[in-house]
């Protein structure tokens, strides 16, 4: 049995450089004269300080193990000895995961999140699993410890949303995030169908990384529309009934950037910009990589043909991931943000295409 901790994609000299870095600045008594650049900084010393001790942690422990089975061996223990070997198993599967997530290394993968869902294909149906999608997420960010908040939401007709966009706060948000843009496909049979049909409804999510002062984007002020209106549906408890709700509109490329949450319209109209910085941001990042040849499809209707992945509620439970395979049958699970394992099946998808 052999078990090693390795530590070449966690840059470890580099890693101990920074900190020590980020340990000078942080004691800094002026730093938070600019809070901003403040919480940044220690929101990075905080991460990187837990990969450094996570790797202490899981050498000493791997140590310790082999520790155990020389003394089990020496004392021809096999209580123990099955003891160790459960141990190792236990250690294996979260090395991997380190191993994993020390990957997230990419251009803004570290960023806090912007999630933005749109309902499609379907009608109340779509809305509703729209709902449905908005609700997953929030779970999966309370769980990963992740702060969510609503940031735009427009209700759907009769039941669910049209469209709604989460911003998700933490470490590495983006970065495993990044994963499920696309069109996500739900198959079940109808709450609102009195003949009680099986029906098909999609919805799709795109995320953006969030982006701070340092990241320039130019945005020509005459190249935007900005629209105020009155705020509505459930975006937050300081949602009021004025029109303070900002959208704007790039039109070179028609994305539109909204936010409805914030008391004030000048606060709102700040909030929509830096979405606007984000996704702007994001689709230069999706030009380098196409370039590289590192994503190989843009984004298409938000229906048939175009889904990454794939929610059946009957007549079988399953979802499935289109691009890496994975699956399971725990729908409920899922619909309540397990979504851990499409992410590291993606990531580990992401590796290996690295070292073919």
């Amino acid at each position: 049995m052999c078990l090693h901790l390795s530590r070449s994609v966690f840059d470890w000299e580099k890693a101990q450089s920074r900190l020590k870095e980020l340990d000078n600045l942080t004691s800094d008594p002026n730093l938070w004269n600019d809070a901003e650049r403040a919480q940044k900084l220690m929101s990075e010393r905080t991460g990187l300080s837990n990969q450094i001790k996570k790797i202490e942690d899981l050498s000493n422990a791997v140590a310790d193990g082999y520790g155990m089975i020389e003394l089990a061996e020496a004392e021809e223990d096999e209580t123990l000895l099955a003891d160790a070997e459960k141990s190792f198993a236990a250690l294996e599967s979260e090395m991997d995961k380190f191993e994993l997530e020390s990957l997230l290394c990419q251009e803004g993968d570290s960023n806090d999140a912007f999630l933005e869902i749109h309902s499609g294909a379907g009608g109340t149906e779509a809305q509703d699993w729209a709902s449905m999608i908005l609700r997953m997420y929030e779970h999966w960010a309370e769980k990963a410890g992740y702060k969510a908040e609503i940031m735009e939401l427009s209700d759907g007709e009769e039941a669910g949303i049209k469209s709604a966009t989460l911003k998700v706060i933490g470490l590495n948000a983006y970065g495993w995030l990044k994963f499920e843009s696309g069109v996500h496909r739900l198959v079940r049979i109808s709450p609102f169908d009195a003949n009680a049909r099986r029906h098909t409804s999609f919805c799709s999510v795109w995320v953006y990384p969030v982006v701070d002062e340092s990241v320039k984007i130019d945005i020509n002020p005459a190249d935007c529309r900005i629209d105020v209106y009155r705020s509505s549906g459930a975006g937050g408890q300081h949602v009021n009934k004025t029109e303070s709700a900002v959208r704007i509109t790039h039109i070179p490329t028609g994305i539109v950037a909204a936010c409805q949450t914030q008391r004030s319209q000048f606060a709102n109209r700040d909030e929509a910009w830096r979405m606007l910085r984000a996704r702007l941001y994001e689709l230069e990042l999706q030009k380098r990589r196409a370039a590289q040849g590192a994503i190989e499809a843009q984004k298409g209707d938000n229906g048939w043909g175009n889904q990454i992945r794939s929610y059946v509620l009957q007549p079988y439970q399953m979802v499935k991931d289109l691009r890496t395979g994975y699956e399971t049958s725990d729908t409920t699970g899922v619909l309540d943000g397990d979504l851990d394992d499409f992410m590291r099946a993606s990531l580990a998808g992401l590796a290996r295409k690295k070292g073919g």
